[in-house]
């Protein structure tokens, strides 16, 4: 049986959608293209176990839709598996009707959307299966287990938990999705496979490439952060790690295999206490942290002094933190956990071990005033000239479906629209004491935060070698570009 891992070609003049493992949606005028690590270990466990794999990235690739669809009909993948995100579910569902009127191949559906609303796209497309929760390279190798038996017998039927389909005309399901599997029996990732060289490049995050994606985590230990869609996929609850042997040895893989010179762990937050000390350990031992240098995602509060020093022995180097407001009252409706005095105290830490740190924020909160915003703005500048901070993220904040927000928001009257197209981050979808245009301008407002003299010359004299001067150019062009993909609204 052959399955294609697929992401189809999505042309805007919005610009290149960020959808491949990514919290957040976003279209970019300049592409970031990020490694969509837990689809590649499915296509790895497929492979590992059988199935004719075809990764299938058509916005990595640059293809045309029609290329896409051309390319798509060529093959003939028995399975199409598609991951999706709310603002482009519904061009999902009419490129599932496309996709039908080619050949007819059996198309699966998967990703934090559907998850939260499972029923919604059988009922809007002609997909034939939606998988919940986040361990979809488990739950895919189950169904694809299930769809390769000739003919199955009533013994033999789908007992993958978390799988929504039809039977006779009515929606079924197998039950909810269960996060137990265990994480060390995965197959180590087959890059060569998934083609990993499509995203070792066009990546804001690397400063040295190639360079590419892994995760120790799903996904966030602490996982109760009411705004962020993977907590739908994976609540904190259900957290699970890799043992640091098992890492080590693939950042080993990565680095005398493919000659990797940056590593980014994604996992929601990088795993801390014994775990992260044994990993740090075991990079400074086998001399990996001379090799490669590391990035990884970290909560406020989360580690002491020496941990972010022996972070800096180990090879990391990009640190990002959740930020997201210098409001109180904002950071305890979004169930952060963190305290404002904690912020600075922590960019401070991580910057003094020599490690440069990457904050994210939001702004167009419904209850946030402009005040609020603007502090927060105020914030971000102040920590750019103490020299705390390296670069910034900024986003407008968007309540997505299974998100406790987006149930706040529906209680509350809130939103906007439910037109998922708008579900894009070019614009604000609920009520809001800061008008669209004002939080548009916020955002970029704290795009070019970092433009103080203080910042900027540290920056001039930080530059040692070329790939200091290129990353710096390079960043430079991200920052110009994001203010523009945050511009006034047009009617696309």
């Amino acid at each position: 049986m052959k399955i294609s891992i697929s992401f189809p070609s999505l042309e805007s003049e919005k610009g290149v959608p960020l959808l491949t493992q990514n919290r957040q949606f976003q279209w970019f005028k300049d592409p970031t293209y990020i490694y969509p690590v837990i689809p590649a270990y499915a296509a790895t466990l497929l492979n590992k176990n059988g199935f004719d794999i075809v990764w299938d990235d058509g916005i990595a690739e640059g293809l045309s839709y029609n290329e896409w669809l051309l390319r798509l009909k060529n093959e003939k993948p028995d399975v199409v598996v598609i991951e999706t995100k709310t603002p482009v579910v519904k061009r999902h569902w009419k490129i599932i009707s496309d996709v039908k009127k080619l050949y007819n191949p059996i198309v699966v559906l998967m990703g934090d959307h559907v998850t939260a609303l499972p029923e919604e796209s059988l009922l809007n497309s002609e997909a034939d299966f939606i998988i919940t929760g986040g361990d979809y390279d488990f739950s895919l190798y189950g169904l694809c287990s299930y769809l390769n038996l000739s003919k199955p017998s009533a013994s033999e039927s789908l007992k993958t938990p978390g799988i929504y389909y039809r039977n006779d005309g009515q929606i079924a399901n197998t039950g909810r999705f269960e996060l137990n599997n265990d994480l060390n029996g995965l197959p180590y990732i087959d890059r060569k496979l998934t083609k990993w060289h499509l995203y070792a490049y066009k990546n804001g995050n690397f400063k040295y490439a190639p360079g590419t994606y892994v995760m120790a985590g799903r996904d966030c230990w602490y996982g109760r952060c009411s705004f962020c869609s993977w907590t739908t996929l994976f609540p904190g609850k259900s957290f699970r790690s890799i043992s640091p042997e098992r890492h080590l040895d693939e950042i080993g893989m990565l680095i005398e295999e493919l000659k990797v010179k940056e590593i980014f762990d994604d996992s929601g937050c990088f795993p801390a206490g014994d775990w992260l000390r044994d990993f740090a350990q075991g990079m400074i031992e086998r001399g990996y942290n001379k090799k490669v240098v590391m990035g990884c995602n970290m909560r406020v509060g989360a580690l002491k002094r020496e941990d972010w020093n022996m972070l800096k022995r180990a090879g990391f180097r990009f640190i990002l933190i959740g930020l997201e407001s210098m409001a109180q009252t904002t950071l305890d409706k979004l169930n952060k956990g963190i305290k404002v005095s904690d912020i600075e105290e922590t960019v401070k830490m991580a910057k003094k071990a020599g490690l440069e740190p990457h904050i994210t924020t939001m702004v167009g909160y419904p209850w946030e005033t402009k005040e609020e915003a603007l502090k927060t703005i105020e914030f971000a500048k102040y920590l750019f000239k103490k020299g705390y901070l390296d670069s910034l993220q900024a986003t407008i904040v968007i309540p997505y479906p299974g998100t406790p927000l987006f149930d706040e928001a529906k209680k509350e009257g809130w939103l906007l629209t439910e037109d998922w197209d708008r579900y894009d981050m070019k614009e604000s979808v609920w009520k809001s004491p800061v008008d669209n245009n004002d939080v548009l301008r916020f955002t970029q407002g704290l795009y070019t935060a970092a433009l103080n003299p203080a910042f900027i010359a540290r920056k001039l004299i930080s530059v040692k070698n070329v790939d200091d001067l290129k990353f710096m150019l390079r960043a430079g062009k991200k920052v110009a570009t994001h203010f523009m993909d945050f511009g006034k609204r047009q009617k696309f």
